[in-house]
């Protein structure tokens, strides 16, 4: 068996702070330990049930945040900035399942711990052929177009409620309850990672519950950013259309594209709205 893991933050255990999140901020380099330890949880509960080879990649921001010196020696850790294909960087159609760990709900989701889309200010929604979708809709109809299913969503309440909406009966892994955007009820990191590692553990081993999302091509991804300067600037992107003053729309037959774009127009959105920060 091969197990892909990607890993952001927001969902790990422990964290509700944005300053956590983000490098030089208080909080930060525990917070990496933290993100650490919730991906060594994932990346030894595949082990145990049989996995020949895990391949973990490092989704969140400048993907320089997993400890390399930290993290499980078995696997194959991704790491560093501009990722062709970001939260999905490594992934193939080679591998049996995938693995979401420190996944959080789409911008606007009530009581999402840190909600967002992609990006903390300037995005202010993300649609998917018309729906509105978070980064675990995202991540997984990339993983279905290459024929891999789902077979964890490890996250807040509201991700892993988010992630059965999208996936069915997806096997979750809850380790906070948000009270709001910055505020949660936590279970003790040391639980949280032993509730990742039962619920991993469970889902491996039952691949009948593996949720693979299969999206119909073609595929229109439509961003309503949140300034006009930000839109225009993603619209000189070839095949990227301007359809409104904060809204591109780009379309395709080939969901690497969709993946690849959003990693682009993340590079330009945040050069010209770096001053506010990563949330808002």
């Amino acid at each position: 068996m091969k197990v892909f893991v990607s890993v952001d933050m927001e969902g790990i255990s422990g964290l509700t702070d944005p300053e956590e999140m983000r490098a030089g901020g208080r909080g930060y380099e525990r917070g990496c330990e933290l993100m650490t330890g919730d991906a060594n949880a994932a990346i030894r509960a595949a082990f145990d049930a049989g996995a020949g080879q895990v391949v973990v990649t490092d989704a969140h921001g400048t993907g320089r945040n997993l400890r390399a010196d930290l993290i499980d020696e078995r696997c194959t850790l991704i790491r560093g900035p501009y990722k062709p294909m970001r939260m999905g960087e490594g992934l193939d159609a080679s591998f049996d399942v995938a693995l979401y760990v420190g996944y959080h709900a789409r911008a606007g989701a009530r009581c999402g711990v840190l909600n967002h889309t992609w990006m903390g200010r300037e995005i202010q929604n993300v649609l998917l052929n018309g729906e509105v979708v978070g980064e675990i809709a995202l991540m997984a109809g990339y993983a279905g177009s290459l024929g891999v299913p789902v077979g964890l969503v490890a996250g807040d309440e509201a991700a892993c409620a988010e992630a059965r909406d999208v996936l069915g009966g997806v096997e979750t892994a809850a380790v906070k309850e948000g009270r709001d955007r910055y505020a949660a009820a936590l279970i003790p990191p040391a639980r949280a990672r032993e509730l990742i590692y039962e619920r991993a553990t469970r889902a491996l081993r039952d691949p009948e519950g593996w949720r693979p999302l299969v999206l119909p091509a073609p595929y229109t991804l439509t961003v309503e950013w949140n300034a006009t300067a930000i839109a225009q600037s993603c619209a000189l992107i070839p095949g990227v259309r301007l359809t409104g003053g904060r809204t591109t729309e780009f379309s395709t037959g080939d969901y690497a594209e969709i993946v690849g774009l959003l990693g682009v127009c993340a590079t330009i959105a945040g050069g010209i709205g770096c001053a506010g920060g990563q949330y808002g």
